[in-house]
Protein backbone atom coordinates (compact mmCIF):
# COMPACT_ATOMS: atom_id res chain seq x y z
CA UNK A 1 0.00 0.00 0.00
CA UNK A 2 2.72 2.51 0.38
CA UNK A 3 3.24 5.52 3.15
CA UNK A 4 0.28 7.67 0.92
CA UNK A 5 -3.03 7.22 1.89
CA UNK A 6 -5.45 7.93 -1.28
CA UNK A 7 -8.20 9.93 -1.99
CA UNK A 8 -10.97 9.67 -4.96
CA UNK A 9 -12.40 13.02 -5.64
CA UNK A 10 -15.30 13.08 -7.96
CA UNK A 11 -16.05 16.27 -10.35
CA UNK A 12 -12.66 17.04 -9.84
CA UNK A 13 -11.24 18.84 -13.17
CA UNK A 14 -12.11 22.15 -12.23
CA UNK A 15 -12.72 24.57 -9.09
CA UNK A 16 -13.59 23.28 -5.38
CA UNK A 17 -12.74 18.93 -6.57
CA UNK A 18 -9.50 20.40 -8.23
CA UNK A 19 -8.34 22.48 -5.39
CA UNK A 20 -9.06 19.63 -3.00
CA UNK A 21 -6.75 16.94 -5.22
CA UNK A 22 -4.36 19.56 -5.32
CA UNK A 23 -4.23 20.01 -1.21
CA UNK A 24 -4.51 16.29 -0.67
CA UNK A 25 -1.82 15.41 -2.96
CA UNK A 26 0.23 18.16 -0.97
CA UNK A 27 -0.64 16.39 2.57
CA UNK A 28 0.64 12.75 1.61
CA UNK A 29 -2.38 11.89 -0.62
CA UNK A 30 -2.42 9.99 -4.15
CA UNK A 31 -5.34 11.24 -5.54
CA UNK A 32 -8.07 9.80 -8.47
CA UNK A 33 -9.53 12.39 -10.61
CA UNK A 34 -12.77 11.65 -11.58
CA UNK A 35 -14.29 14.41 -14.49
CA UNK A 36 -16.61 14.10 -16.62
CA UNK A 37 -15.71 16.26 -19.78
CA UNK A 38 -13.38 18.60 -18.69
CA UNK A 39 -10.22 18.94 -20.36
CA UNK A 40 -8.47 20.67 -17.68
CA UNK A 41 -8.45 17.42 -15.52
CA UNK A 42 -4.68 17.14 -16.88
CA UNK A 43 -3.89 20.34 -15.81
CA UNK A 44 -5.20 19.08 -12.12
CA UNK A 45 -3.34 16.02 -12.46
CA UNK A 46 0.10 17.67 -13.40
CA UNK A 47 -0.33 19.94 -10.35
CA UNK A 48 -0.96 17.33 -8.24
CA UNK A 49 2.01 15.37 -8.85
CA UNK A 50 3.74 18.61 -8.68
CA UNK A 51 2.65 18.34 -4.90
CA UNK A 52 4.48 15.11 -4.57
CA UNK A 53 1.30 13.24 -4.70
CA UNK A 54 0.77 10.29 -7.28
CA UNK A 55 -2.45 11.53 -9.25
CA UNK A 56 -4.67 9.61 -11.95
CA UNK A 57 -7.45 11.24 -13.80
CA UNK A 58 -10.47 9.06 -14.34
CA UNK A 59 -13.64 10.32 -16.82
CA UNK A 60 -16.57 8.83 -15.25
CA UNK A 61 -20.37 9.70 -14.82
CA UNK A 62 -20.64 9.61 -10.92
CA UNK A 63 -24.61 9.76 -12.31
CA UNK A 64 -23.91 6.04 -13.41
CA UNK A 65 -23.97 3.29 -10.68
CA UNK A 66 -21.62 1.53 -13.11
CA UNK A 67 -18.99 4.34 -13.05
CA UNK A 68 -18.99 4.71 -9.37
CA UNK A 69 -17.75 0.97 -8.96
CA UNK A 70 -15.51 1.77 -11.78
CA UNK A 71 -14.01 4.51 -10.10
CA UNK A 72 -13.62 2.60 -6.31
CA UNK A 73 -12.25 -0.04 -8.71
CA UNK A 74 -9.54 1.53 -10.30
CA UNK A 75 -7.82 3.48 -6.93
CA UNK A 76 -7.68 -0.21 -5.39
CA UNK A 77 -5.90 -1.62 -8.48
CA UNK A 78 -3.65 1.18 -8.36
CA UNK A 79 -2.77 1.57 -4.85
CA UNK A 80 -4.66 -1.07 -2.46
CA UNK A 81 -6.75 1.22 -0.32
CA UNK A 82 -9.11 3.95 -0.27
CA UNK A 83 -8.65 6.24 2.79
CA UNK A 84 -11.29 9.39 1.56
CA UNK A 85 -14.15 9.89 -0.93
CA UNK A 86 -15.12 13.63 -1.51
CA UNK A 87 -18.38 13.99 -3.53
CA UNK A 88 -17.70 17.04 -5.15
CA UNK A 89 -19.48 16.50 -8.38
CA UNK A 90 -22.12 18.96 -9.29
CA UNK A 91 -24.56 20.62 -12.04
CA UNK A 92 -27.40 22.63 -11.92
CA UNK A 93 -29.64 24.91 -14.25
CA UNK A 94 -29.22 28.62 -14.20
CA UNK A 95 -32.78 30.00 -14.64
CA UNK A 96 -34.40 32.69 -12.15
CA UNK A 97 -35.92 30.83 -9.45
CA UNK A 98 -39.03 33.44 -9.81
CA UNK A 99 -40.05 31.69 -12.93
CA UNK A 100 -41.39 28.35 -12.44
CA UNK A 101 -42.46 27.24 -16.08
CA UNK A 102 -38.46 27.40 -16.46
CA UNK A 103 -37.90 23.69 -15.25
CA UNK A 104 -38.64 20.93 -16.09
CA UNK A 105 -39.07 17.40 -14.36
CA UNK A 106 -36.45 16.21 -16.61
CA UNK A 107 -33.91 19.15 -15.24
CA UNK A 108 -34.79 18.35 -11.78
CA UNK A 109 -34.27 14.13 -12.77
CA UNK A 110 -30.55 15.67 -14.13
CA UNK A 111 -29.64 17.55 -11.53
CA UNK A 112 -30.70 15.17 -9.15
CA UNK A 113 -28.87 12.29 -10.35
CA UNK A 114 -25.63 13.88 -10.06
CA UNK A 115 -25.80 16.21 -6.92
CA UNK A 116 -28.10 13.10 -4.64
CA UNK A 117 -28.36 10.16 -6.47
CA UNK A 118 -24.45 10.70 -8.03
CA UNK A 119 -23.20 11.43 -4.40
CA UNK A 120 -24.93 8.22 -2.94
CA UNK A 121 -23.95 6.00 -5.17
CA UNK A 122 -19.99 7.00 -5.18
CA UNK A 123 -20.07 6.63 -1.53
CA UNK A 124 -21.49 3.12 -1.62
CA UNK A 125 -18.97 1.83 -4.12
CA UNK A 126 -15.85 3.41 -1.77
CA UNK A 127 -17.55 2.21 1.47
CA UNK A 128 -16.26 -1.68 1.96
CA UNK A 129 -12.65 -0.09 1.32
CA UNK A 130 -13.09 2.92 3.58
CA UNK A 131 -14.13 1.11 6.37
CA UNK A 132 -11.09 -0.83 6.22
CA UNK A 133 -8.84 2.56 6.81
CA UNK A 134 -11.32 4.65 9.20
CA UNK A 135 -11.52 7.24 6.75
CA UNK A 136 -13.53 9.74 5.48
CA UNK A 137 -16.18 11.20 2.91
CA UNK A 138 -16.64 14.89 2.58
CA UNK A 139 -19.79 15.91 0.58
CA UNK A 140 -19.54 19.27 -1.19
CA UNK A 141 -23.12 20.64 -0.50
CA UNK A 142 -24.26 24.24 -0.84
CA UNK A 143 -25.48 27.32 1.11
CA UNK A 144 -28.50 26.63 -1.04
CA UNK A 145 -29.44 23.68 0.37
CA UNK A 146 -30.37 25.56 3.93
CA UNK A 147 -31.68 28.83 2.66
CA UNK A 148 -33.31 27.89 -0.55
CA UNK A 149 -31.20 30.30 -2.65
CA UNK A 150 -29.43 29.71 -5.34
CA UNK A 151 -29.12 28.93 -9.26
CA UNK A 152 -32.04 27.11 -9.02
CA UNK A 153 -35.08 25.51 -7.30
CA UNK A 154 -34.28 22.06 -8.57
CA UNK A 155 -30.48 22.70 -7.37
CA UNK A 156 -31.25 24.33 -4.42
CA UNK A 157 -33.69 20.71 -3.46
CA UNK A 158 -30.99 18.67 -4.24
CA UNK A 159 -28.78 20.35 -1.74
CA UNK A 160 -31.46 20.20 0.91
CA UNK A 161 -31.53 16.36 0.28
CA UNK A 162 -27.33 16.04 0.15
CA UNK A 163 -27.63 17.54 3.56
CA UNK A 164 -29.92 14.85 4.97
CA UNK A 165 -28.46 12.32 2.98
CA UNK A 166 -24.73 13.40 4.81
CA UNK A 167 -26.72 12.98 8.26
CA UNK A 168 -27.90 9.79 7.61
CA UNK A 169 -24.67 8.29 5.95
CA UNK A 170 -23.09 9.77 9.16
CA UNK A 171 -24.75 8.06 11.31
CA UNK A 172 -25.05 4.51 9.86
CA UNK A 173 -21.40 4.26 8.81
CA UNK A 174 -20.35 5.04 12.33
CA UNK A 175 -17.98 4.69 14.01
CA UNK A 176 -15.68 3.23 10.96
CA UNK A 177 -16.60 6.35 8.93
CA UNK A 178 -16.96 9.59 8.84
CA UNK A 179 -19.37 11.90 7.15
CA UNK A 180 -19.59 15.29 6.68
CA UNK A 181 -20.52 17.73 4.56
CA UNK A 182 -19.43 21.26 3.48
CA UNK A 183 -22.04 23.80 2.21
CA UNK A 184 -20.31 27.07 0.42
CA UNK A 185 -21.78 29.76 -0.65
CA UNK A 186 -21.33 31.75 -3.86
CA UNK A 187 -17.39 30.58 -4.82
CA UNK A 188 -15.04 32.52 -7.21
CA UNK A 189 -14.61 30.52 -10.35
CA UNK A 190 -15.70 29.90 -13.54
CA UNK A 191 -18.68 27.87 -12.93
CA UNK A 192 -20.77 30.38 -11.99
CA UNK A 193 -19.36 32.69 -14.65
CA UNK A 194 -20.06 30.33 -17.22
CA UNK A 195 -23.75 29.61 -15.94
CA UNK A 196 -24.83 33.47 -15.62
CA UNK A 197 -22.28 35.61 -17.75
CA UNK A 198 -19.39 37.91 -16.89
CA UNK A 199 -21.82 41.23 -15.87
CA UNK A 200 -24.47 38.88 -14.02
CA UNK A 201 -21.06 37.34 -12.31
CA UNK A 202 -19.08 40.36 -11.23
CA UNK A 203 -22.58 42.55 -9.87
CA UNK A 204 -23.48 39.13 -7.86
CA UNK A 205 -20.13 38.50 -6.18
CA UNK A 206 -20.09 42.49 -5.42
CA UNK A 207 -23.13 42.45 -3.93
CA UNK A 208 -22.38 39.30 -2.12
CA UNK A 209 -18.91 40.32 -0.44
CA UNK A 210 -20.56 43.42 0.20
CA UNK A 211 -23.24 41.50 2.00
CA UNK A 212 -20.94 38.48 3.96
CA UNK A 213 -19.59 39.35 7.79
CA UNK A 214 -16.24 39.17 6.69
CA UNK A 215 -16.47 41.62 3.05
CA UNK A 216 -15.16 38.57 0.87
CA UNK A 217 -16.23 35.78 -1.42
CA UNK A 218 -14.41 32.33 -1.28
CA UNK A 219 -12.06 30.73 -3.41
CA UNK A 220 -12.07 27.36 -4.41
CA UNK A 221 -8.24 26.44 -2.34
CA UNK A 222 -10.47 28.00 0.58
CA UNK A 223 -13.05 25.32 0.94
CA UNK A 224 -10.18 23.01 0.07
CA UNK A 225 -8.53 24.04 3.11
CA UNK A 226 -12.23 22.72 5.65
CA UNK A 227 -12.56 20.07 3.51
CA UNK A 228 -9.05 19.18 3.95
CA UNK A 229 -9.22 19.70 7.44
CA UNK A 230 -12.42 17.14 8.12
CA UNK A 231 -10.70 14.57 6.09
CA UNK A 232 -7.31 14.34 7.87
CA UNK A 233 -7.77 16.30 11.26
CA UNK A 234 -11.01 16.21 12.64
CA UNK A 235 -11.02 12.86 14.14
CA UNK A 236 -14.33 13.44 16.23
CA UNK A 237 -16.25 15.36 13.79
CA UNK A 238 -19.29 13.57 11.91
CA UNK A 239 -22.85 14.23 10.86
CA UNK A 240 -21.73 17.99 10.88
CA UNK A 241 -23.12 20.40 7.95
CA UNK A 242 -19.90 22.84 7.93
CA UNK A 243 -21.15 26.40 6.51
CA UNK A 244 -18.28 28.20 4.35
CA UNK A 245 -19.51 31.61 3.30
CA UNK A 246 -17.81 34.19 4.30
CA UNK A 247 -20.06 34.59 6.98
CA UNK A 248 -23.05 35.41 4.27
CA UNK A 249 -25.15 33.32 6.33
CA UNK A 250 -24.72 36.10 8.90
CA UNK A 251 -24.64 38.96 7.21
CA UNK A 252 -22.61 41.87 8.05
CA UNK A 253 -23.33 43.12 11.70
CA UNK A 254 -24.99 46.24 11.76
CA UNK A 255 -22.86 48.97 13.60
CA UNK A 256 -24.34 50.44 16.66
CA UNK A 257 -23.48 54.50 17.82
CA UNK A 258 -24.20 56.64 19.82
Amino acid sequence: MGDRKVAIITGAGTGVGAACSNWLAAHGYNVLINYATSKLAAETVAESCCAHGDALAVQGDVSKDNDCRRLAEIAIDKWGQINALVNSAGTTQFVSMQDLEALSASDFERVYKVNLIGTYQMSRAVVPHIRKTNGAIVNVSSLAGLQGSGSSHAYAASKGALNTLTLSLARNLAPEIRVNAVLPGMIQGRWVKEGVGEESYERIKKQWSESSALGTVCKPEQVADVIGWLITAASTITGQLITVDSGMSLGKPPIIGR
